[in-house]
């Protein structure tokens, strides 16, 4: 048993250092797909996480409440709430305007909250920049103020009074820029805008003649039931809370999450098409190295290895790949979402600076183990069971001869000719070929839909403002796509290298039948681009499906202009063409003796 141990160690040690530039191309497929993946998945953290640090922060509450009705009114509603025994504690009621600020030529809505400059157990802004509220002074949201590009110092207009930024806090009693709940005065309908803070003897003058309206900031003893608050203990909705205004903590966390919303769902979709490449790429690879291996398969059979020893011997130097590219692609993934993403504006911490939860660790290393049993698992296994003389001959699969196939064959060129026996000599490497088409043009197709749609904007009042979340989903869609490329270029680089590799003795003996190197060296091209081409085609439709379905309201243009798909399609063939030239002209050069030898 220890003998055989050393001889997998050894024999694993010798094919990680003997095969180093397969060995990185396969730790770079699997470790695309694992940062994608985590990428998508770091997206629930990036909207939980920072809300969870704001709230401890903050003392945020468990409701915000705001009743129907404004001025002494909703003072008196407010009474009733802190009366409730499930009630622990309230900070409030502040005063409310529902107003318009101005900062050169922005305009925007604003909900000016009026506060005191001693500080509250529930519910205190956590100042990130400058000073707290004071009279003649405002302290905007954080996400509010980055948007608009204000800082601390600069003048403000709201409702024709000039005010200076003292502060940049963030809350989590309201939702972040622009999700603030604007809205008129005892009136349910709400819209977009910033807020602000104000010393509470300012808010007289602000208002001018709108009635104030209060909100009250509460924690109750179960703050899990904070959306039951205004439910009856039958389950049916109070109605003495009919026309309020009231936000549980729930509420906040969901708005954070919506900004990732389309976000989450291109970076999942996307870690599927990426995994499909992985897979497609570590099967072509491990194709190519069980070939090579089939021979020392049937010495190890020789001297009396069994089959389960050949599959340990293949598998595991799979699965260790596996791992390490795991491991590497949760750190980049974690690491990067917060700088690709910019979680924290508006909220307090980043995701990077804590470690991963455990079941996103435990959910990327069980997809890079599968994308590396997957692609290996049937060579493997046909390698443990191949009968040792033929592992010795190391003969390649015999085309299927068919009459019908040999008659239409005879009235091909001869380069055409040429393309399709290689492809015949191949049949599994030529699906490969069409898979990783396939999903480059489906992501290039599903890229190219989403980008032809038209940007969504924000309502502020007084000005629209490009809609963040869309750019951030343009902007993942982008990276997206040039993971794709990447991944398949790398893909399609291994492909064509061992297609050259693999056809050198049957295009010697065309050659040495009469076939001219140009002939040879297109006769190879062509054994490529067959496959690519239902690829390439199926992959427009796949394209556009995608998107639709990940996307049931997909905007005003359904589809891409005709001439970028055309150019896209294009482009990934000759990019194909020219991947396969180089190694395709030095199979012509090579002279037929020294192939033949």
């Amino acid at each position: 048993m220890a003998g055989r141990l050393l001889l997998v160690l050894r024999l694993l040690r010798r094919d990680l250092r003997g095969r180093r530039t397969e060995t990185a191309l396969l730790l770079v497929a699997i470790t695309a797909a694992t940062a994608t993946l985590t990428l998508g998945l770091t997206l629930h953290e990036l909207a939980s996480r920072p809300y969870e640090r704001t709230r401890a922060a903050t003392g945020g509450p468990d409701l915000v409440i705001e009743p129907g009705v404004t001025g002494p009114a909703a003072l008196d509603a407010l009474t009733t709430v802190t009366a409730r025994p499930d009630v622990t504690g309230w900070s409030g009621p502040y005063p409310l305007l529902f107003l318009s600020l101005n900062a050169g030529e922005l305009t925007s809505r604003v909900v000016v909250q009026g506060r005191d400059e001693a500080p509250v157990a529930i519910d205190q802004p956590a100042v990130l920049d400058g000073g707290w509220v004071r009279p003649g002074g405002a302290v905007l949201e954080l996400a509010f103020a980055d948007a608009f590009g204000l800082r601390v110092g600069d003048p403000v207009t709201i409702n024709g009074r000039v005010l200076r930024v003292e502060g940049l806090a963030v809350t989590a009693a309201r939702a972040p820029f622009p999700n603030v709940n604007w809205h008129v005065p005892s009136t349910l309908d709400t819209y977009k805008g910033g807020a602000v803070w104000v010393h509470r003897d300012d808010i007289p003058a602000l208002a001018g003649g709108q009635p104030l309206s209060y909100n009250l900031n509460v924690t109750i003893a179960d703050p899990e039931l904070a959306r039951a608050f205004t439910r009856l203990p039958s389950g049916e909705k109070n109605l003495a809370y009919r026309g309020w205004h009231i936000r549980p903590w729930q509420d906040f966390v969901d708005s954070a999450g919506r900004r990732y919303g389309a976000l989450f769902e291109a970076l999942l979709v996307g870690s599927w098409l990426l995994t499909g490449l992985a897979v497609t790429g570590v099967a072509g690879i491990v194709g190519g190295r069980v070939i090579a291996q089939r021979r020392r398969v049937g010495l190890l059979k020789a001297v009396g290895a069994g089959p389960g020893l050949i599959a340990v011997l293949h598998l595991l130097e799979y699965l260790v790949i596996g791992v390490v590219a795991a491991g590497t692609g949760l750190t980049v993934g974690w690491l990067a979402a917060p700088v690709l993403f910019r979680p924290s504006v508006g909220l307090i911490g980043t995701v990077g600076t804590a470690p991963p939860p455990a079941g996103l660790v435990w959910t990327v290393l069980g997809l890079a183990l599968t994308i590396a049993v997957t692609a290996t698992l049937g060579q493997v296994l046909r390698a443990a069971t191949t009968d040792t003389v033929h592992a010795l001959a190391d003969s390649a699969a015999p085309p299927d001869r068919r009459s019908l196939l040999i008659g239409l064959s005879r009235r091909l060129p001869p380069a055409l000719l040429l393309g399709v026996r290689i492809t015949a000599r191949r049949p599994r490497r030529a699906r490969l070929t069409t898979v990783n088409t396939l999903i480059t043009m489906t992501s290039i197709a599903a890229v190219l839909t989403g980008l032809a749609q038209r940007p969504g904007t924000d309502d502020l009042g007084g000005m629209t403002v490009p809609d963040t979340g869309g750019g951030r989903l343009r902007y993942a869609l982008m990276l997206l796509v040039v993971l794709v490329c990447v991944l398949a270029l790398l893909n399609t680089i291994v492909s064509t290298w061992t297609a050259a590799l693999d056809a050198r003795a049957p295009l010697a003996v065309a050659r040495a039948l009469g076939a001219t190197p140009a002939q040879a060296g297109l006769g190879l091209a062509i054994s490529q681009l067959l496959p690519a081409l239902p690829g390439v085609a199926l992959g427009l439709l796949f394209g556009i499906g995608l998107y639709r379905f990940a996307n049931e309201s997909y905007g005003d243009e359904p589809y891409a202009p005709a001439w970028w798909m055309a150019l896209a399609a294009t482009a990934v063939l000759l990019a194909l063409a020219a991947l396969t030239a180089l190694p395709a002209v030095r199979a012509a050069r090579r002279p037929v003796a020294d192939t033949l030898r």
